[in-house]
């Protein structure tokens, strides 16, 4: 069952969210703390959204075992906004049950609802299992895009600089 997230599912979305730095070999980049995210995500004005991937525990009782986090954005060239998925995210023992594509699923079930004209994500190139999901769904890289970031003391001296 995939539906958006609630106050509660903090904690454990949380959690994925470490499991995830640790998959990704960066367990120390993963700073958010819960009062974080529930002010992100259920704090005035909400820009960022998250679903659950739950599945029967060992009592029957759902569980969470996948998550997304994901923003709006907007093309100039279309003028329409679209979804950004910051985050997707399935516990490996729940992995290869369809829990992935759900929630993707729901994702382009708001984009076609809302009129949205993209749903876009990064993925690290050496995580082949991912690549390959991603290839399954329809997705195409953008080859001639790089991400860039600014932060840390960059993003800092910009930021303080006058103009």
């Amino acid at each position: 069952m995939i539906r958006p997230a609630v106050p509660d599912d903090v904690p454990e979305i949380l959690a994925m969210i470490r499991e995830l730095a640790e998959y990704e070999k960066e367990p120390e980049s993963a700073q958010a703390t819960a009062q974080d995210l529930h002010a992100a995500l259920f704090g005035p004005g909400p820009a960022v959204f998250s679903h659950v991937a739950e599945a029967p525990g060992p009592d029957g009782t759902p569980v969470a075992v996948g998550f997304s986090v994901w923003f709006l954005t907007y093309s100039t060239w279309t003028g329409r906004h679209g979804i950004h998925l910051e985050d997707l995210y399935v516990r490996p023992h729940a992995r290869g049950r369809g829990h992935g594509v759900e929630l993707l699923r729901a994702l382009a079930r708001i984009c076609v609802e809302r009129g949205f004209t993209r749903l876009e994500w990064s993925v690290l190139d050496w995580n082949e299992p991912a690549v390959r999901f991603y290839e399954a769904l329809g997705s195409q890289p953008l080859s001639e895009w790089t991400v860039r970031r600014l932060d840390g003391a960059e993003l800092a001296a910009l930021g303080s600089q006058d103009p």
